[in-house]
């Protein structure tokens, strides 16, 4: 039995040793090559994998994978069945990985690598294993997000190849929203969100999956500067472009994210516009259309859009609905001798509210 440090984290170990990226706080995994889950057991690891044995260490509760292989038996990315046995080397483990850079192993100190990471981390390159990187559509989101992971990086040619034949002959028709919803919610939170974008363009894939959705140079540029932008807020600077409602709709219906991402997106969409009128009765508009006195946090997101987008101030949003919550709708509606009259009541006194000093 034979155990080897794998994937993220020595590749990450490299890219700080080699080209000065910040260390990496990742978990550790592990390879075990020549063992047999009864040996696994008997050494008292947990058994956690369903698929293939995955095994966590009593200690330290990381992760030691026996050494294993895989092959396609049919579509898409589900359509695996893998192999493990105590005559699977680890080289044969590390073959069935995606980049190079991510089929390295640790013996120790030792480094094998046997697939050229290391040459590729030094020459800062995005290169495919081998074919059957091409058996599995997931791989193309998962490569657009090391693009953005790794700014300095390029796509290998070849590779890059193989990500438009993958797309062409519709090996990536079996990704599902929610894995590439997964993906791109990863790629915002990168260095630069836009590569991700852009290799799923360049490759066709952003097309077939998403129809003529327009993400325009200048957003992408945006959103590589959206670091202070949560993960809502960042979907609707994406978004920001399409005009069209049917369309930003359909588009939502493909993605299927969380609620609360959706509803700031139409949100944004519905009053994006309405930030050049600060009169108050346009600044009531646009925190009643917030519904900001119930739920204040809405007109906090798109605050903060507005301002990252706009360059604008928006202190007198915020001041005006301070004001605008101080007010006891509950007195004037009943003052009220008429019900019908309570809605402009409350109304009036909002925007008498607003117009005075702060």
């Amino acid at each position: 039995m034979r155990v080897y440090l794998v994937g993220g984290y020595v590749r990450d170990l490299l890219l700080t040793r080699e080209l000065g990226y910040s260390e990496s706080q990742g978990d550790r995994d592990w390879v075990v090559v020549g063992a047999t889950p009864q040996q696994m057991l008997e050494k008292g690891f947990k058994p956690v994998g369903k698929d293939f044995p995955v095994f966590l260490h009593p200690d330290t509760h990381e992760e030691y994978a026996l050494a294993r292989t895989e092959r396609k038996i049919g579509p898409g990315y589900h359509g695996f069945t893998f192999h493990t046995s105590q005559d699977v080397t680890l080289e044969e483990d590390l073959k069935r990985r995606d980049l190079t850079i991510n089929a390295m192993a640790l013996d120790g100190e030792k480094l094998i690598d046997p697939y050229g990471g290391l040459q590729d981390i030094r020459a800062k390159l995005l290169r495919h294993v081998s074919d059957a990187f091409k058996e599995d559509p997931v791989r193309i989101l998962r490569i657009a997000r090391f693009n953005a992971k790794l700014p300095d990086f390029s796509v290998a040619s070849t590779t890059h190849a193989m990500l438009c034949e993958m797309v062409n002959n519709g090996e990536a028709d079996s990704l599902v929203a929610e894995r590439v919803f997964q993906e791109m919610r990863k790629a915002l939170k990168e260095v630069r969100p836009s590569r991700f974008f852009e290799v799923l363009t360049k490759c066709g894939l952003w097309q077939r999956f998403f129809q003529d959705f327009p993400i325009d140079q200048q957003i992408l540029h945006e959103l590589d500067l959206s670091e202070s932008l949560c993960e809502a807020e960042k979907f609707a600077l994406l978004t920001h472009g399409e005009n069209d409602l049917t369309a930003l709709k359909n588009f939502l219906t493909l993605l299927k994210p969380p609620a609360e991402i959706s509803d700031l997106v139409l949100l944004w969409h519905k009053i994006k516009n309405d930030f050049s009128q600060q009169d108050p009765e346009s600044v009531l508009n646009l925190i009643e259309n917030c519904d900001a006195i119930r739920r204040p946090d809405r007109l906090d997101k798109v605050l903060h859009v507005a301002h990252f987008l706009y360059k604008i101030n928006t202190d007198i949003w915020h001041r005006a609905l301070e004001k605008v919550i101080l007010i006891d709708s509950a007195k004037i509606a009943a003052s009220c001798i008429q019900k019908s009259d309570i809605r402009c009541a409350i109304r009036n006194a909002r925007l008498q509210a607003i117009k005075e000093p702060y």
